[in-house]
């Protein structure tokens, strides 16, 4: 399969994270593994359960927020790093009916979507956005002081919002209307990809996405009292962008730029579910209850959810 090159699709996704000075692996540093031979087909993939194209411009992420039976998609509409104000988020069903397509206007370049208590939260660009789910009202915008490009969103118990800062290679925390750093430098392993599981968040890395020399991306959790690192699997993912729980014990992850949807078991072993061809496999939703994953195609301007049951058993 061929597929666009990294660097290309980096500098659309990443608003010039090439520019980074992510230092490419040494000599001596082991190569990585063989691709994984993918469970479906890019044929088998294109059939998906639903397909919705109608008001998906540029779509990035993707959530289904039980609580109110919604699924909420981030829509950048324009350049992921321009301040254009083109940006939106959309509501649907969870079975692609396109409720409102802008149910929330006014946003720059909107990225991950989390939920807590009835407040649908949005990173965009260097700001962390509180919309109110049930009036459609946004509620607040903070403004990260330093941060550099806001990516992915995780909410823990207590109602801290947890922000990844890709290009900054930083993981800031939210409470009470101001902003912390969490965790920074190199332990954070350009960070994308955030979960909050239980006392620990998960994170998933993609420095190619900065530097397409460097190792692939790896998924490992940090301890949310101690800040203790541990990665989850030895075996190199690539570009990860969403995380979800399988229900089993494992993680569902997308590797973006290879247009990938990705399960790493609890074991650590990594396997290819779905091989989406050349289009790309932003940060996902996943449907429990149907054994669905909802995947945004950023630069196919289309949101679709593709059946996984069967496919998740170790």
């Amino acid at each position: 399969m061929t597929y666009t090159p990294l660097r290309v699709l980096a500098a659309a996704t990443m608003a010039g994270s090439l520019s980074l000075g992510c230092a490419a692996p040494s000599d001596d540093t082991e190569a990585p593994p063989p691709p994984v031979e993918a469970v479906a087909t890019a044929a088998e993939a294109a059939a998906a359960v639903w397909m919705v194209s109608e008001g998906m411009h540029a779509p990035e992420s993707a959530f289904l927020d039980e609580e109110s039976d919604a699924l909420f998609v981030s829509l950048i509409d324009g350049d992921p790093g321009d301040r254009d104000g083109t940006g939106h988020i959309a509501r649907l069903t969870r079975d692609g009916e396109v409720i409102d397509a802008t149910w929330v206007t006014g946003l720059n370049a909107p990225k991950g979507l989390r939920a807590h208590e009835g407040t649908l939260w949005v990173a965009d660009l260097d700001e962390v956005i509180a919309i109110d789910i049930e009036s459609a009202e946004i509620t607040s915008r903070l403004t990260v002081e330093g941060a550099v490009f806001l990516n992915d969103v995780a909410t823990g118990p207590d109602g801290t919002v947890y922000v990844s800062d890709t290009n900054g290679y930083r993981i800031f925390a939210i409470k009470d209307g101001s902003a912390s750093v969490f965790a920074e430098g190199e332990v954070v392993e350009s960070p994308n990809g955030l979960l909050v599981d239980g006392g620990r968040l998960l994170v998933g890395s993609m420095q190619q996405g900065a530097d397409p020399e460097s190792a692939p991306g790896r998924l490992f959790a940090l301890d949310l009292t101690t800040g203790e690192k541990t990665i989850l699997s030895s075996e190199p993912v690539g570009t990860i962008d969403g995380i979800e729980l399988d229900g089993r014990g494992g993680y569902i992850l997308t590797n973006v730029l290879e247009g990938q949807l990705v399960h790493v078991a609890s074991s650590g072993d990594v396997r290819v579910l779905l091989d989406f061809g050349d289009d790309v496999a932003a940060d996902h939703a996943y449907d429990r209850e149907h054994e669905r994953v909802i995947v945004p195609h950023l630069f196919q301007n289309k949101v679709g959810a593709y059946d996984v049951s069967g496919m998740l058993d170790e």
